[in-house]
């Protein structure tokens, strides 16, 4: 099987992932499009973040019913902070003939060297790109297996939506309805 991983702190996810899943699932090889929630990632600030168990319920109601679509705690077990070439060892290890591909933003890709191991990842893995505004992709590393994809996107960040709901704003249509209900009925992010 062939299996797209599209990490994320998902803090919360909202229909800018969703779509951007969506998309790379339907109009690509994949036969599913993981969601690997990082409990803790090297290059964010933990401020703000739910736990981990809260994240993955978020985006498991959010693609409820989705044939191509999962949600995967892999990285729950292993050390922190998550680094995506540790979680890659552990899951060619578990899941033995499946194939992995990297699903990033362009944003991301352009910080790739700061990854550990991201020669190693390069060079033995697929990765698909989606273009965000302002962030060219440039020449990929030589040997690098880089698709460029163009998905549709959404201007939704997280960080404004957890903004909204300390502020005591609306959420709606920027999440879907069953993900903003569960934050508002369990007041998430009011803090």
């Amino acid at each position: 099987m062939r299996v797209g991983l599209y990490f994320g702190s998902f803090n919360p996810i909202h229909h800018g992932h969703l779509i951007i899943a969506n998309h790379v699932a339907q109009n690509t090889d994949l036969d599913q499009l993981w969601f690997v929630v990082s409990p803790q990632n090297p290059l964010k600030p933990q401020t703000g973040m739910l736990n981990e168990h809260q994240r993955l319920y978020l985006i498991k109601m959010a693609i409820e019913g989705e044939k191509k679509l999962r949600a995967t705690d892999v990285e729950f077990s292993l050390s922190k902070p998550s680094y995506t070439a540790h979680t890659l060892a552990f899951l060619e290890e578990k899941h033995r003939g499946n194939s992995w591909v990297i699903v990033m933003g362009s944003d991301s890709f352009q910080n790739i060297s700061r990854w550990k191991n991201h020669e190693h990842l390069l060079k033995h893995y697929s990765f698909y790109i989606y273009r965000r505004p302002g962030h060219e992709i440039g020449e990929p590393p030589a040997g690098a297996s880089v698709s460029v994809l163009h998905a549709p996107l959404l201007e939704i960040s997280a960080t404004h939506i957890r903004e909204n709901v300390k502020a005591g704003r609306s959420i709606r249509y920027l999440v879907p309805d069953n993900v903003r209900e569960e934050i508002e009925k369990a007041g998430y992010y009011r803090k």
